[in-house]
């Protein structure tokens, strides 16, 4: 894994926002909640947030934190609510502890934290962040009710090919390999939905030698796809195709426990989303034809049904490039981009330069172009002294 000091010194974009921020101070006297992936990159954003001023209370997302990241985080004076969660009800009790410290600014993922909100809404919140597709399809059915501004990270044009496109698409494959220990080439890989993080997962498999089809619903998309190369069959033949499927939709429902007698012997299932829906797990795990199934182990575990056919599922339908063995999630240099339009966009926020009627909106564009500029500026000049990391 690599060390927090190799991270910090890697995240150069947010070691200069670090700079600005201390600075400047934006966030002095208030207090910022976050629920996120607790790993080191998501440390180093949080430890800048606080270098702005902010009093920075922190909670996981559900089965992807990273214990020593929880120690580092207490260790440098953020303060974290619980420890690693695997089931819902004590991730929902992490998060309401979260917001009894009544935050001013939230920076969420997933929408966890602003539907808990509504529950008991007070009038100091300020707005926040969003930063995922799955956080958004939560958020706009009550951005009425939520009237602040909330900034959607990831409808970014940066965010999607940056991280999406590019930096998913890579992790996806690598962990993949990294759990499975299986070749890719010439196999028979589905990626469902062609999205920006469904594009990138199908270039890295197609890259790595496997013939991919892309299953897609949209209509213009399933056409990209074709015109990018890959097959587009219907949905039962996209799935009986299969030796490996990958969902990318952001959705719930998208491969259920009613698949089963389309799946092909030796099949493995493997979630790209946000949220644990997308293959409904419990649901495959308990059908009748489902003879017995073996112990989850470093993020694999498989079915075996009535007729022999067997079925594997990776990390057990969580977010697949942070789960099992080893998990790195995307390249440092995308969530660098990424983590820099999240403290941007906080900050634009604290400093009253959102309107309340911005609600579950897209990252401002001179926003996207300040952190553009920020970038292309780094990336043509000279590399700061490791001494100057971004916390």
């Amino acid at each position: 894994m690599p060390t927090m000091e190799w991270v910090a010194s890697s995240c150069r974009l947010l070691a200069a926002t670090a700079t600005d921020f201390e600075r400047e101070r934006p966030f002095s006297g208030m207090r910022i909640g976050a629920a996120i992936h607790l790993e080191p990159k998501t440390a180093t954003l949080l430890l800048v947030l606080a270098r702005g001023g902010a009093d920075v209370i922190a909670t996981g997302n559900l089965q992807t934190t990273q214990e020593a990241t929880l120690t580092f985080l207490r260790d440098q004076g953020v303060t974290v609510i619980g420890d690693r969660t695997l089931d819902p009800q004590t991730q929902d009790a992490c998060l309401r502890q979260v917001l009894a410290t009544r935050p001013d600014l939230l920076l969420d993922n997933g929408g966890d934290l602003f539907l808990r909100y509504l529950d008991d809404p007070y009038e100091s919140l300020l707005g926040g962040t969003e930063e995922t597709t799955s956080g958004r399809a939560q958020l706009v059915p009550v951005r009425t009710r939520i009237k602040r501004p909330v900034l959607v990270i990831n409808d970014s044009p940066i965010k999607q090919f940056a991280e999406n496109t590019h930096a998913v698409g890579q992790s996806v494959l690598e962990s993949f390999l990294r759990i499975t220990n299986r070749a890719t080439n010439g196999q028979r890989v589905t990626v469902v939905g062609y999205g920006a993080c469904g594009r990138g997962i199908a270039k890295n498999f197609a890259n790595a030698h496997a013939r991919v089809a892309v299953w897609e619903t949209d209509p213009v998309r399933r056409l990209e796809a074709l015109f990018d190369g890959y097959a587009v069959p219907d949905r039962p033949e996209a799935l009986a195709s299969a030796d490996i499927i990958v969902t990318s939709t952001g959705n719930p429902g998208i491969l259920t426990a009613d698949d089963l007698p389309l799946l092909s012997d030796g099949v493995i299932l493997a979630n790209a989303g946000h949220l644990p829906w997308e293959i409904d797990v419990p649901g495959l795990l308990t059908h009748p034809a489902v003879l017995k199934c073996t112990e989850p182990a470093d993020g694999l575990q498989t079915l075996t049904l009535s007729g022999g056919a067997r079925i594997s599922i990776l990390a057990g339908g969580h977010m697949v490039n942070l789960s099992g063995p080893r998990p790195l999630g995307n390249s440092v240099e995308s969530m660098d981009l990424g983590f820099t339009l999240q403290a941007r966009c906080l900050e634009a926020i604290a400093t009253g330069r959102i309107p309340a009627d911005q609600c579950v909106v897209p990252v401002p564009a001179e926003i996207d172009a300040q952190v553009a500029r920020a970038y292309v500026a780094l990336a043509g000049g000279a590399r700061p002294p490791r001494h100057q990391p971004a916390y």
